[in-house]
């Protein structure tokens, strides 16, 4: 069997690897390598699938249904790995072959088309809440994570390049935030580190499993701060989206005892950056949402 990359996946990663990336041209190969070495059975690649990766839906040696997962080496899958394998299912979706030293990942099978998203908008915030709560944990001693500093720092950098006069006062006002929140105490946490409820799936052994994870260490605010804009279309639909952001701020720092204001700054800076990104790569509709909803913070 053909394991094709979908469509969606060519698309994102084109937006990405604007500079020649050759990992989707050896991909197909990749990934027949990878169902070798594990003996596994192929059923299907799944489509559309999503923006980061490959996800080939296959059976063990025993008939165990399980999940593929390949993505590039600049998307950190070893980091996925530790992480994952730190978690033991526990929030999270289970890695079933943790020693294994390829870029591939094994997972248990969750249902792949039913995330929290799917749930009405205050049960989806509930659920997606809670199950971020149990990821939230002490990082391994020997861990090799990336920090919150040295992520946002990388991102920092490609906001200055791309901030105009249209955007600049947005920018400066998201990297005046990043600095004050960098400099204050705050917990540290193994954090998923791109969080949001599309990445929480119905499972099996539990009700909803989160997939997908960047894995940084930092604060929970940093982690909770994507939550927030979660439905950004429908809240910029709303003629009271002002108005239902900062209550969705208040509610979720309450919730999760998570400082109202840090949350706020975090969520100002990681919507700015994601605004600046998406009107680089030329998502002009994205960016534009994003950065009316940061204008609110």
């Amino acid at each position: 069997m053909a394991l094709e990359p979908p469509q969606r996946l060519v698309t994102a990663l084109g937006e990405t690897a604007q500079d020649g990336d050759d990992w989707l041209e050896r991909l197909p190969e990749a990934a027949e390598q990878a169902v070798a070495l594990r003996e596994l059975t192929v059923e299907r690649v799944h489509v559309p699938g999503g923006r980061s990766g490959l996800a080939v839906l296959v059976r063990l040696a025993d008939g165990t249904p399980a999940v593929l997962k390949l993505v590039p080496p600049r998307s950190r899958p070893q980091s996925e790995r530790a992480a994952l394998a730190h978690w033991a299912g526990f929030g999270a979706v289970r890695l079933l072959d943790p020693s294994a030293a390829d870029g591939a990942l094994l997972l248990e099978r969750l249902h792949r088309d039913v995330s929290v998203r799917s749930l009405p908008e205050a049960k989806a915030l509930l659920e997606a809440a809670g199950t971020l709560r149990r990821l939230w944990v002490e990082p391994p001693s020997n861990h090799r994570f990336e920090t919150v500093a040295e992520r946002t720092g990388r991102q920092a950098d490609a906001m200055r390049a791309s901030a105009d006069g249209e955007v600049a006062p947005l920018v400066e006002a998201a990297l005046a935030a990043r600095e004050e929140l960098l400099g204050g105490d705050a917990e540290v946490r193994l954090l998923h580190g791109t969080f949001r409820q599309s990445k929480v799936l119905a499972g099996e052994r539990l009700p909803w499993l989160a997939v997908g994870p960047d894995p940084v260490i930092g604060e929970p605010a940093f982690d909770l701060a994507r939550l927030v804009r979660d439905r950004v279309e429908d809240l910029i639909a709303s003629p009271s989206g002002s108005s239902i952001t900062r209550r969705r701020v208040k509610k979720l720092a309450e919730s999760l005892d998570v400082d109202q204001e840090r949350l706020r700054g975090w969520t100002l800076f990681r919507a700015v950056e994601s605004g600046v990104r998406a009107r680089r790569v030329g998502r002009e509709q994205d960016a534009e949402l994003l950065l009316e909803f940061a204008g609110w913070l």
